[in-house]
């Protein structure tokens, strides 16, 4: 099963139903829901999303939605071996080193994100959400 890590802009247009994004993070939670998939997100997403979401919508109502998005994805912890390999990295942008080391020291199979450039350099596959769902139509 496909190990699937989650840049925080795809769990954004989920978790805001943020369109046109929206019905391709809906599947691909779907097919986590189903056994499909395995998908994983770091601590620093969870944290950031919990702060983007707080500014459109009350706390309380923000948790509940945090809370039932966690049962679908995996939250891989933020080490020190995580950010001293994201603070000696070329990245450009520290947010998009974490989630990079964070998807390597934990083995992961890709990255999907809506922002390929920010990982030019990546020893994963990085692909858009489409693409992901594209490559894999054979298991739905």
């Amino acid at each position: 099963m496909k190990k699937v890590f989650l840049d925080t802009n795809i769990v954004l247009d989920l978790l805001a139903q943020r369109m046109p994004s929206y019905p391709e993070a809906a599947k691909l939670f779907s097919l986590a829901d189903k056994k499909e998939i395995i998908l994983s997100i770091s601590a620093l997403c969870l944290a950031d999303s919990n702060y983007i979401l707080s500014g459109h919508l009350p706390l309380a109502e923000v948790r509940i939605i945090l809370r039932k998005f966690k049962v679908l994805a995996n939250v891989l912890p933020l080490d020190d071996k995580i950010a001293d390999l994201a603070l000696n990295s070329d990245f450009h942008d520290f947010e998009d080193a974490i989630q990079y080391y964070t998807a390597i020291v934990n083995e992961q199979d890709l990255i999907i994100t809506r922002n390929q450039h920010d990982f030019k350099e990546s020893k994963l596959p990085v692909m858009t959400a489409g693409e992901f769902l594209a490559s894999i139509k054979g298991i739905e």
